[in-house]
């Protein structure tokens, strides 16, 4: 079984409150990645109320995004309608990793899991990276030009961290 996990592909991080114009360049990559031949789609949707400011996120990093139901939270509108002829699993998660999205891949037990999305440095490479630890003989692979960093030195700094914890970067 081949699953992809698309992470965060959401207005905010393409092109809103954290945008860069590296974010708004994947996005057809991902798409691309989201029409191939997987068994199984997940995609995580960055989720805080409106007391990020107040949160601990919220005062390392004072911009407030992903606010839910704001239009920033909702995911780019072409990878939505990509998303939307799969039969897709949405995961709202709090912060940069997520257990419940470890816990349904896991439940899974695919041969290979694929990522792609937003940030490679934060919520892309913590999600690899816990998905790599709890199934460590199952291929993790990301897809580097379907994957923005905050920078891109950050992105290929993560990308290194990956390669080194055994993550096919492809």
């Amino acid at each position: 079984m081949k699953v992809l996990a698309v992470i965060d592909m959401q207005k905010d991080f393409i092109d809103g409150a954290l945008g860069t114009k590296e974010a708004v360049d994947i996005v057809p990559a991902v798409i691309d990645e989201i029409n191939k031949d997987y068994d199984v789609v997940l995609a995580t949707l960055d989720t805080h109320d409106e007391n990020y400011l107040q949160t601990r996120e919220g005062r390392y990093l004072p911009v407030e995004h992903c606010i839910r139901n704001t239009e920033g939270w909702k995911l780019h509108k072409d990878v939505e309608k990509a998303l939307a002829l799969r039969n897709v699993i949405i995961i709202e998660k709090p912060t940069f990793g997520s257990q419940v999205l470890v816990d349904k891949i896991n439940a899974l037990r695919p041969d290979s899991v694929t990522f792609v999305g937003l940030c490679t440095d934060i919520c892309v490479v913590s999600n690899a990276l816990m998905v790599k630890n709890t199934l460590y003989e199952t291929e993790v692979s990301v897809v580097e030009n379907a994957t923005a960093g905050v920078t891109e030195e950050r992105k290929q700094a993560a990308l290194e961290t990956m390669s080194s914890c055994q993550i096919n970067i492809i």
